[in-house]
């Protein structure tokens, strides 16, 4: 399903199941009423709502719901699943694009972190959004946020932060933080419109350890700490309390307690060994939106009644 269909899928759920005004809908969506009331003719239109939704976009939008309730999300945003199970990632980075350049402005600011699937959702920007946006950094770890080679960069400006991701040690941590220049990326956070993040899990091909951020015995140890999976590379546990501590300490790396106070924070997260990751982040209340797909949203569900 394309992402404008799921759009005119989900407006038609709001509108007449829901019971939304245009007004609110368009508040959820982060489009303008006027979008709403073409998304709805459209929808009736197409032949996806005649006064009854198809049981697919039913069925993922009643999971959106039990997901919003359940963690007092804003919104949930859930997208097929892949038939074979592969390219979920890629799925939900090409969602997430969509969600972001439709809800931005022009001239917005936007805070990024970094992983495999955010690198994704920065590259499907580059080559979809026509709107000039600004991408800051929320953690060190600079070549993390340059597109691929291939793409060219969407008239945005990145600000990032001119530091590794993981230091030696913590009073190195500690001077980094403390340069004008890491200073100055800190204080824009506050003027992005959207936080976006990955969420990351303990298997073996964590973007962290493919990418060296940190080595196989400290990951090791983060699993033998109970940590079930990580944002901006501070690890947690599966009630979504922090651990590894030594490791934060040497990181350049916005703080959670930070990320819980900026604007519209969005994970961005997909397949079934991120479940106790997404679960732990929704738990430590890390997020007001969560982009998914439908197998891992269920298996989420499904775990938190466990």
């Amino acid at each position: 399903m394309e992402y404008e269909e799921i759009l005119m899928a989900k407006s038609a759920w709001y509108y007449y199941v829901g019971g939304l005004t245009q007004q609110s809908i368009g508040e959820k969506l982060g489009v303008t009423r006027v979008h709403v009331m073409k998304l709805l003719d459209m929808a009736r239109q197409s032949g996806i709502v005649s006064f009854r939704l198809r049981e697919d976009s039913f069925r993922r939008f009643d999971i959106e719901k039990k997901m919003a309730d359940t963690w007092g999300l804003s919104d949930v945003f859930i997208v097929p699943s892949p038939v074979n199970g592969m390219g979920a990632a890629e799925n939900v980075a090409y969602a997430a694009a969509m969600y972001i350049e439709s809800s931005a402005s022009e001239n917005d600011y936007i805070n990024m972190g970094y992983g495999y699937t955010l690198g994704k959702v920065l590259n499907y920007l580059a080559t979809t959004t026509e709107k000039t946006l600004s991408i800051i950094s929320l953690s060190g770890g600079v070549s993390c946020y340059l597109p691929e080679a291939k793409s060219s960069i969407f008239n945005a400006k990145l600000f990032l932060m001119p530091a590794p991701l993981v230091v030696s040690s913590s009073e190195m941590a500690k001077a980094i933080i403390a340069e004008p220049s890491v200073q100055e990326v800190l204080m824009m956070h506050k003027l992005a419109s959207a936080t976006v993040v990955g969420i990351g899990g303990m298997n073996d091909d964590a973007t962290v350890v493919k990418g060296g951020t940190i080595t196989k015995n400290d990951f090791r140890l983060l699993s033998m700490q109970n940590a079930v999976g990580d944002v901006l590379c501070h690890f947690y546990d599966k009630n979504g309390e922090p651990v590894g501590a030594e490791l934060d300490s040497r990181l350049i790396s916005t703080p959670l307690q930070t990320l819980k106070s900026l604007n519209r924070v969005i994970g961005v997260s997909a397949g079934v060994n991120k479940v106790d990751a997404i679960l732990g982040a929704l738990r430590a209340g890390l997020l007001n939106v969560l982009i998914t797909d439908e197998d891992t949203a269920e298996a989420v569900l499904a775990k938190n009644g466990e």
